[in-house]
């Protein structure tokens, strides 16, 4: 081979190598946090049996919520995949965002020694889930759950290489409750608005307000939000348009003690079934709405709170569970020893049943939030006293 033969070849590969490494730093530097995302993402838990597979994660970089906030938010789940997908991922990937249900049961409550705490069951389809950390720039940082089937992961395996990960880049936009450093604490339920077992969505439509979907608001209040007051502006200001062809209300409470259920309604569930009509009714703890009866606690599970929603006779979803933990609250003096204890009273209304629909349903997690110290106990699927399914966290 002669010499410049040799030289070319030489060059050629350097050439290449050059190309390669240059497309590398590209690839480093536009990527480089939903490449930190997706390395952060490790299995706690396995699944098994009526278990799910535990992931947690750390979301690097600010995700554009800003510019969400800015082109004046999205009013449905096709949207929001095509802003994600072109922002997240610059249109090179798909990403997704599935219709589910959101069961469940919650409680904002004082402990003996003044502190706030809130607690959560999630219930569902056996589902793998994500515990999810964000620190945006110039926001608070938080700890919230993903049910990634929400963020099209397959539910019925584990995430085996960096493909099945993807769609985890969208995980900031799908909590179903948590707490941001300042104690803001905040959770989704299905509301089941309609007559004869049927559930119409939200769909607002003022044309001076910009839009936003079911969990991307529970996002911006935990961004955003210090306290309850704050929260519920931030709600005043948007449309709501429900995701997943159902309909939502919310519970929000903060580090003082403060408490409130959102609701958007319109008449009685007999004729609420027109989502453009309805309008954001707030519940304060203590309030003379509210069915607790006292400024002591407040309680949410899956039916409408709001009085003279329901004719005598209709079905309130939940509501066994509301009166359970009612019970177990008032024997408690209306207030809980600590966390563990706050737990017990979630382990009353864990559930393990057939759903409307024929499959199992079970409480996916339960997790207590000590507002006030900013401690976090997160158990999976009704593991209650169990350490190997328990995680404690503490934010800073």
């Amino acid at each position: 081979m002669s010499k410049l033969v040799k030289r070319i070849i030489t060059i050629t590969l350097s050439a290449i190598l050059g190309i390669i490494l240059m497309l590398a730093l590209v690839v480093g530097i536009t990527w480089r946090n939903e490449i930190r995302t997706l390395a952060s993402i490790k299995e706690i838990m396995p699944g098994s049996g009526e278990d799910g597979y535990v992931y947690e994660m750390t979301i690097h970089g600010d995700y554009f919520l800003e510019d969400y906030i800015i082109q004046g938010g999205i009013a449905n789940d096709k949207e929001l995949i095509k802003f994600l997908t072109g922002k997240i991922t610059r249109g090179l990937f798909d990403l997704s965002i599935e219709e589910s249900e959101i069961g469940c049961s919650s409680f904002s409550v004082k402990a003996e020694n003044g502190d706030s705490i809130f607690g959560r069951n999630y219930d569902m389809s056996k589902t793998n889930v994500a515990i999810v950390h964000t620190k945006p720039k110039g926001r608070y940082q938080s700890i919230s759950t993903v049910d990634l089937n929400f963020v099209g992961v397959n539910p019925n395996s584990k995430m085996k290489g960096i493909g099945s990960k993807f769609n985890t880049l969208a995980a900031a936009y799908a909590p179903l409750d948590g707490m941001n450093e300042k104690g803001l604490t905040l959770g989704i339920f299905m509301s089941y608005q309609g007559p004869n077992n049927e559930s119409h969505s939200t769909d607002q439509n003022d044309p001076t307000k910009p839009n936003t979907t079911s969990t991307v608001l529970l996002r911006m209040m935990l961004d955003y939000a210090a306290t309850v007051d704050e929260a519920i502006a931030i709600a005043q200001n948007y449309n709501l348009h429900d995701s997943a062809n159902t309909s939502f209300h919310y519970m929000v409470a903060d580090a003082n003690g403060d408490s409130a259920i959102l609701e958007y309604v319109h008449g009685k569930d007999a004729t609420d079934t027109d989502g453009t009509l309805r309008q954001l009714n707030v519940i304060r703890k203590g309030d003379v709405q509210d069915l607790s009866g006292t400024d002591k606690y407040q309680i949410i599970t899956n039916f409408i709170i709001t009085p003279g929603y329901y004719d005598e006779g209709d079905m309130k979803r939940g509501e066994d569970r509301y009166n359970i933990i009612k019970q177990a609250l008032s024997e408690r003096g209306g207030k809980v020893s600590d966390l563990e204890d706050a737990m017990d009273v979630l382990s009353l209304v864990g559930v393990n049943t057939t759903g409307l629909s024929g499959g199992k349903v079970y409480t996916i997690h339960s997790i207590v939030f000590n507002q006030t110290t900013k401690e976090v106990i997160w158990v999976s699927n009704r593991h209650y006293g169990e350490e190997k399914y328990t995680r404690r966290y503490k934010l800073k």
